[in-house]
């Protein structure tokens, strides 16, 4: 008979402070992807560890199951994963592994700009996103040379197939995933089979929240996080 193998335990982290958080005026100058995690930043990923080694402790006692931590390929989940993976040790994860598809969403001609500017330097691809966003809604709105939110659903539903062949190959029961707001909103909307209409009620994780899911069920938060 075959024996169906999967995840069973899924954390969603989501990186701690940047410096884009603090002075959102870095992202004119540098690239959305390197800009790094602040001092407080750095500190409240050390926490995201230490909270996540308090609730393998609870949730697994001495058993825990073969942990692998994944990461976008941004500076500020690198280093959030970082922290985490010195908090936990090689006794709690197994390995690490970078997915590019666990990237933050792509604002295209609009990243780096702040939203009142938007009108003035593209005013006709602002009025036609605004449309779009006003008709369909802000989850179908794609950004202009950019990804909508279904893009962003669509595209992390594309890296499941990696953490099932973990779980197939490796015997990777639990998953430690550290990306971005958006991303995760996304990824728990697809793992857990829930609705658009539920994407745009949802709010943003704070910094460095963890939320569980188990068996394919929405767990919430076991750590809310730094609010900005």
């Amino acid at each position: 008979m075959l024996r169906l193998v999967s995840v069973r335990h899924l954390f969603l982290v989501r990186h701690g402070q940047s410096e884009g958080n603090v002075n959102p005026e870095i992202h004119r100058d540098m690239a959305d992807h390197a800009i790094p995690l602040s001092a407080e930043g750095d500190r409240q990923a050390k926490i995201a560890g230490q909270k996540l080694v308090e609730t393998f402790r609870t949730t697994f006692g001495d058993k825990p199951p073969r942990t692998r931590l994944w990461q976008s390929p941004y500076e500020r989940t690198r280093r959030t994963a970082d922290a985490i993976h010195a908090e936990m040790g090689d006794d709690l994860i197994c390995d690490r592994g970078e997915h590019v598809l666990l990237c933050e969403q792509q604002f295209g001609i609009f990243d780096g700009i702040p939203e009142e500017e938007l009108p003035i330097l593209f005013p006709n691809e602002w009025s036609q996103y605004e449309k779009h966003r006003r008709f369909e809604g802000k989850f179908w709105a794609r950004m202009p040379a950019g990804e909508s939110r279904f893009d962003v659903a669509v595209r992390v539903h594309q890296s499941f197939g990696t953490f099932h062949r973990d779980a197939e190959s490796d015997d990777v029961r639990c998953v430690i995933v550290v990306c971005h707001g958006v991303t995760l909103r996304a990824f728990l909307m697809m793992w857990c089979h829930l609705t658009p209409e539920w994407f745009e009620t949802e709010p943003n994780p704070h910094n460095c929240a963890i939320r569980r899911i188990e068996d394919g069920v929405d767990r919430g938060y076991v750590f809310n996080g730094f609010p900005k």
